[in-house]
């Protein structure tokens, strides 16, 4: 679908970025590719590795999702946006509220109001597993930006544009990961570790990019997708990458669960089972008859997605075989 079309990803000299653009470019032939981003810095680095002489379709465009009249000059043209632009770092979330609220909230609501404005055609949001029951800032403006995603279908009815919300859990090996700060720690032979007892979603950098790719596809707009992930103990984590180190007990931190949810039991109401992945449909009604294709199975009575209760688990060798070479 993004053949000869014109695609700018937000935040696109992240992780997911960075991944999501070599997927394209090798998978596709888009008319453009726009990476939309404030880091000067990483944009440079960015086209050093996907240039404009080895891909003429690469655009870099400095901005912020915050100025809502760089975003209306960016995404002129543009027919898929891919919202990955975010502030994703807790404790700097709760030492710098308001920051994030600018970022993951205003940014959002520009995003869609540039987006309807431009006539962009579709525009798919990344959320996090942190949004689901929020204990910490980052995950209540996530929350809040889903909900404005979703909502932006009802008020943009009669318009072109469409917009969906994909949630996943935490990357291997992402920016901000566990992973490299164990493989930091491995050196010391010790590794910190907040609660023996807890879990977490896991997929792999290729696997989300892949997935948003997927959804970006089939969306009609209004959809949070929920892909199906292994769950992993921090335990098995810790003796997949340093099983010669000790272990220290340090405590949860602020901000921080035990377990992760995905879909909670009061999503579970409008949430859909489509094989290999789930969907969670509007509280809002109006919009009801554009599901009616899916065809999906509704979750049973009580359900709860969660990394504790998940029945897909990572083994300490899946682990090492997903890393490769890195432990």
């Amino acid at each position: 679908m993004l053949n000869d079309k014109v695609v700018l990803i937000t935040g696109g000299t992240g992780s997911f970025g960075y991944k999501c653009t070599e997927t394209i470019l090798k998978t596709s032939r888009p008319k453009k590719v726009i990476i939309f981003s404030r880091d000067e810095s990483k944009q440079y680095e960015m086209e050093q590795v996907f240039s404009r002489s080895a891909y003429p379709c690469m655009r870099y465009f400095i901005g912020d999702v915050r100025d809502k009249e760089r975003l209306l000059r960016a995404f002129h043209g543009v027919d898929y946006v891919i919202h990955a632009a975010a502030m994703k770092h807790v404790p700097a979330a709760e030492y710098n509220p308001t920051e994030c609220i600018r970022t993951n909230i205003n940014g959002a609501e520009n995003v869609i109001n540039a987006a309807a404005d431009c006539n962009v055609k579709a525009v798919i949001a990344l959320s996090t597993d942190k949004a689901a029951n929020p204990v910490n800032l980052y995950g209540a403006t996530k929350l809040c930006s889903d909900k404005l995603f979703v909502s932006a279908n009802a008020f943009v009815s009669q318009a072109e544009t469409r917009f969906g919300v994909v949630r996943y859990g935490n990357v291997l090996g992402s920016r901000g990961s566990v992973i490299p700060f164990f493989l930091k720690q491995r050196a010391t032979g010790e590794l910190p570790v907040t609660d023996p007892r807890m879990t977490r979603f896991w997929i792999t950098l290729q696997q989300g990019v892949q997935f948003v790719l997927e959804c970006l596809e089939r969306m009609v707009g209004g959809e949070i997708f929920v892909p199906k992930l292994p769950s992993m103990n921090i335990m098995d984590l810790a003796k997949a990458i340093a099983p010669e180190c000790s272990v220290r007990i340090v405590g949860i931190r602020p901000g921080e669960k035990l377990h992760e949810i995905m879909i909670s039991a009061d999503d579970a109401r409008r949430t859909l089972d489509l094989g290999s992945y789930y969907v969670i449909l509007p509280s809002f009604r109006s919009i009801d008859s554009r599901y009616e294709a899916l065809h999906g199975r509704p979750v049973h009575d009580g359900f709860e997605y969660s990394s504790a209760s998940n029945s897909d688990w990572l083994t300490m060798e899946h682990l090492r075989e997903l890393l490769g070479t890195t432990v």
